[in-house]
């Protein structure tokens, strides 16, 4: 065996840490920019094109995601991290960069009556074990679900108590009794969905029915005669019953897979109409619109005239009236001018 020396290894032990060191360090001429909260690096470094032909390109792509990883990695150590179940956790910040969604982000959960009971009050919620030990069989079981420990469905015998009908089935009336738990329980879960969605909910018992309108007992009427297996095509009918109105047609929708000919086609037209320069449009249609158009407008014009001119006579126009009066003022009666008798004649209108 050759014989080495402390110093050589020594020297092994630096090139070991410097050659681990140099794999975490890498040398960017521009800064990398980092997005932590989305586990995001963008290099901004041009590439060497040279480089990339004469090298394997993947070979190239892959040492250059390799550092820009390496550099990442970097990053996220550098923030404060805590252990949580024997693993290192660090607690990402806020992302700066903004992603486009297919769908909007989830809303959180709202905290249901009990929630809100207990953080009111201060309860803190403990956890349990999943296992307890059961005096029966002496052994460890599970504290609820299959073979769980104090199960009394598996119980043969049940006392009878005291102030209980002798002749009553226990065995019902406990299976009876967990029927109407799980009820509740499941009645109890959603009137906490209702309510945190701000929904009306009833109280215990029957809910107030208000007096129905006419429209809703002829649709509870059509509902309930369209319920059968015939759609209510062979229903009778009451004798002054007027036939179901508005009753409508089922939607027919394509198949999914089988007619690709007529989807085809379909697609073609569609890309056509989408293509044409000149947009599709209906010249008889629009020229009656645009003639329908003008003559409401003219109309309103000329009622506008014809709202104009009924003013009172005394101030739209000047009447000059003759009459058997006696007055000798002009329009009164009849004029005794220069050149003889007679009525004086009307007065034409003009512009005031």
């Amino acid at each position: 065996m050759a014989a080495c020396s402390i110093e050589d290894v020594l020297d092994k032990a630096e090139k070991d840490e410097a050659e681990r060191l140099k794999s975490i360090t890498v040398d960017k001429e521009l800064d990398v920019e980092f997005d932590i909260g989305n586990l995001l690096a963008l290099d901004k470094n041009s590439i060497n094109a040279r480089e990339f032909k004469q090298q394997n390109k993947d070979e190239f792509l892959r040492a250059l995601a390799r550092d820009n990883t390496q550099l990442l990695i970097n990053e996220i150590w550098k923030l404060p991290s805590e252990k949580v179940d024997e693993v290192i956790v660090v607690k990402l910040p806020d992302p700066v960069t903004p992603l486009p969604r297919e769908k909007p982000a989830p809303k959180p959960r709202p905290p249901t009556k009990w929630e809100q009971f207990a953080k009111l009050k201060g309860i803190q919620k403990k956890k349990k074990t999943n296992l307890v030990w059961d005096e029966v069989h002496k052994e460890w079981k599970r504290r609820w679900g299959y073979k769980r420990a104090k199960d009394d469905t598996k119980e043969w015998l049940i006392e009878v108590p005291e102030s209980a009908d002798p002749n009553e089935d226990q065995f019902a009336k406990r299976n009876q009794a967990k029927k109407e738990r799980v009820a509740k329980n499941e009645f109890n879960r959603l009137k906490n969905i209702a309510r945190a969605q701000k929904v009306k909910v009833p109280g215990v018992g029957l809910a107030p029915a208000s007096q129905q309108s006419k429209a809703e007992l002829a649709k509870a009427v059509s509902v309930a005669k369209s319920s059968t297996a015939s759609v209510g095509k062979f229903q009778e009918r009451l004798p002054k019953e007027k036939p179901q109105r508005n009753t409508g047609k089922k939607r027919q929708f394509q198949p999914l897979i089988g007619d690709f000919a007529g989807e085809k086609q379909k697609q073609l037209e569609m890309l056509k109409v989408m293509e044409s320069k000149r947009p599709r449009l209906d010249i008889t249609k629009a020229v009656n619109k645009q003639m329908r158009e003008e003559d409401s407008e003219s109309s309103e014009r000329r009622g506008g005239k014809k709202g104009r001119r009924g003013n009172a006579p005394g101030k739209g126009r000047r009447h000059a009236q003759g009459g058997k009066g006696k007055g000798k003022g002009p329009g009164k009666g009849p004029g005794k001018g220069p050149k003889g008798k007679g009525r004086r004649p009307a007065m034409k209108q003009g512009k005031r």
